[in-house]
């Protein structure tokens, strides 16, 4: 069985990944770590990589291990996973009052719903409602990650 893994460390990861590399976990340490598509195209290749800087040495050494160990990682889910957009849709959804709750769906349509979503909710004083709502489904988002791929994981920062 590997590390323990925090579900804060896979929340912040989850929430600041971008399109250009890959968040993974290491299953055997519980670290998570990032590595750029493109060194894990050239990994797969067998491109040589002797003569690159340190940083992109290093990047292909984790490339190559990820290519020769696939098992030992899973990649953590993406942005397309975790679909923020629905998030936001179904917390106008659970928002008591009706006619607070009309407006938010309305303005969550079209271009710019992010910008208008969270300019409303602050007018309508929901902004710290709205981020615990997000907080408890990344969370979720993270415990159904660790059970579906069996890691073991912490909720407390400190363990």
């Amino acid at each position: 069985m590997g590390a323990k893994v925090k579900l804060t460390d896979i929340i912040d990861e989850m929430e600041m990944q971008t399109e250009e590399d890959s968040p993974l976990l290491k299953k055997d340490t519980g670290e998570i770590i990032y590595i750029m598509k493109d060194f894990i195209r050239m990994a797969e290749d067998g491109e040589p990589y002797d003569h690159l800087p340190d940083w992109q040495q290093e990047q292909m050494e984790l490339a190559i291990d990820f290519v020769e160990n696939e098992d030992k990682y899973v990649e953590l889910p993406s942005k397309f996973e975790i679909d923020e957009y629905a998030m936001i849709e179904d917390f106008c959804f659970s928002v008591k009052d009706s006619k607070a709750q009309e407006k938010l769906l309305r303005i969550i349509c079209g271009k710019g719903a992010f910008r208008r979503f969270k300019d409303e909710i602050i007018d309508l004083d929901l902004e710290d409602d709205w981020y615990t709502y997000r907080d408890n489904c990344y969370k979720q988002i993270a415990i159904d990650f660790c059970e579906r791929h069996k890691v073991e994981y912490t909720e407390s920062k400190g363990s």
